[in-house]
């Protein structure tokens, strides 16, 4: 015999119930644990119906248990704050770096035809210097990007890195180049640290840090001259190859599904301010440490590059490099929420870009700068919705709304107007029993409905007149058990009354 309150009443265990037993130790029931399935996300894990094959993934800072299908297992990723789906579709991207190329292949037309000795010998060169130094500022900002943890200090610190190897650069460039290295690993680590322990959005600890390095800025010459004789222009295709390869090689890993989700574990997920774990903290500190590490030798190589004295106390180079940084990273296809990003997308924006600047030059324009990073910032914005939109997996995004609706007031299963996806009507239509008789159908509405009410939740049985006419009836409350029919295949009344 069993009960329907596990508060008041239990049954003896069965075989096969010791793999059922939910974290208060109370055996598995179909038809009563079952409320609030098809929900992705919450402070919580919630439940789905019984499945064959099913997975159960149990957060130990939780009363419930979430139970998904075998199916859906290598799609989802866990964090401490809830569940999210992690299948992206890759195919948006493509269709965008696609545009991409055509925009670059226009812009090399439009320029060669307006000044052809800006691609060849010496223009061409500083083009690349410029194309790689703006290239690492926006791996720099693409990785934290990715990693749910932008960081706005890349400017700063490509400025503080360019100012003190203009000022040192008389001693030898390896040995300022390391010394700018070590201090910016350094300063990684305290900003990470500050990020993971803490857990605190990237951006408003970046900003700190960013104003920190301002800080120092201000204290130095207004200008700085340049000292040595580096010339990265000697090897401006040696650079720009070297970048175009970190660039594509991080994209082609980003591909992999694992790593994909293993470097935007931070990406927030329900309660953004719960905390996600040692291996997200450990991935997303890696990811700021490596920031800060372009962002040091993209200063160094586009002050040598530049071949002027480096901006101390004066100028805003550093805002500058911040906005082309992050908005060339977007305008490739890195999703400003993170985790999602393309392949070929950053070193076709930064070649446009560079491309774009030097162009409008040609033709005297006398478009800032500082203008067009912020073009590719709201350019990127408007990626990065195509990029969420297009890039769930087929049908999830329609699920998703519909999970939404249905948790509101009105929503589905409380009386509301609000109607599931054809292809989960279909499902739901035909598990639901015959009229009068509350299958398994019901578990299902349930399931698909979205949050159980209060009193469900407490154990009471489910009352909806509205969406569940025939349901109501078997489940008002009655001093007198019903009869139980002899159905040919198991019914909510077996689930809910003995088994």
């Amino acid at each position: 015999m069993a009960y329907d309150d596990r508060r008041y009443g239990r049954r003896e265990m069965e075989p096969g119930d010791e793999a059922e037993l939910t974290p208060r130790g109370y055996p598995h029931q179909a038809g009563y644990h079952d409320q609030g399935a098809g929900r992705r996300g919450g402070t919580g894990a919630h439940r789905v119906i019984d499945t064959p094959g099913a997975v159960a993934t149990v957060d130990p800072d939780e009363e419930e248990t979430t139970v998904v299908t075998s199916a859906e297992a290598p799609e989802v990723f866990e964090t401490r704050g809830g569940v999210e789906p992690g299948r992206d579709r890759l195919g948006v991207h493509l269709v965008w770096e696609f545009l991409l190329i055509l925009g670059v292949a226009g812009l090399v037309y439009l320029l060669h035809q307006a000044q052809p000795e800006a691609l060849r010998g010496g223009e061409l060169a500083e083009l690349l210097v410029t194309a790689a130094g703006f290239g690492l500022l926006a791996l720099a900002a693409g990785v934290t990007l990715r990693a749910g943890a932008p960081n706005l200090a890349i400017g700063p610190v490509a400025a503080a890195a360019g100012a003190y190897f203009a000022d040192r650069g008389g001693d030898g460039v390896a040995i300022s180049t390391i010394f700018t290295l070590g201090v910016a690993i350094i300063f990684g680590l305290l900003v990470a640290a500050l990020v993971v322990l803490f857990h605190v959005p990237g951006w408003a600890a970046t900003l700190a840090a960013a104003g920190a390095v301002v800080i120092w800025l201000q204290l130095q010459p207004p200008t700085i001259p340049l000292t040595g004789a580096f010339d990265p222009t000697n090897q401006a295709a040696y650079l720009f190859a070297v970048v175009a390869a970190l660039g594509i090689l991080g994209g082609l890993l980003g591909t992999v599904r694992s790593v994909r989700q293993a470097v935007g574990r931070f990406r927030p997920v329900a309660d953004p301010a719960a905390r996600r774990g040692g291996p997200a903290a450990m991935v997303t500190a890696g990811a700021l440490i490596l920031s800060m590490t372009f962002a040091a030798v993209a200063g160094v190589i586009l002050v040598a590059g530049a071949g002027q004295p480096a901006q101390g106390s004066v100028g805003v180079n550093w805002f500058t490099w911040t906005v082309i940084g992050i908005g060339v990273a977007l305008a490739g296809g890195t999703s400003a929420y993170g985790r999602r990003g393309g392949v070929l997308g950053t070193i076709l924006a930064v070649v446009a870009l560079v491309l774009f600047d030097r162009y409008q030059a040609a033709q005297d324009w006398q478009i800032a700068l500082l203008a067009t990073g912020l073009g590719a910032v709201v350019l990127g914005l408007a990626v990065t919705r195509l990029v969420e939109r297009f890039g769930r997996a087929p049908g999830e995004a329609d699920e998703l709304a519909w999970s939404e609706a249905s948790a509101e007031p009105g929503g589905v299963g409380r009386g509301g107007n609000v109607e599931p996806p054809p292809e989960q009507a279909t499902a739901v239509d035909e598990w639901r029993g015959p009229a009068g008789v509350a299958g398994p159908a019901d578990e299902g509405w349930r399931a698909a409905r979205g949050p159980a009410s209060r009193a469900e939740r407490a154990g009471w049985p489910a009352m909806s007149s509205a969406t569940e006419p025939e349901a109501s009836a078997v489940d008002s409350w009655s001093s007198t058990l019903p009869a139980r029919p002899a159905p040919t295949r198991p019914t909510w009344e077996d689930d809910r009354w003995g088994r």
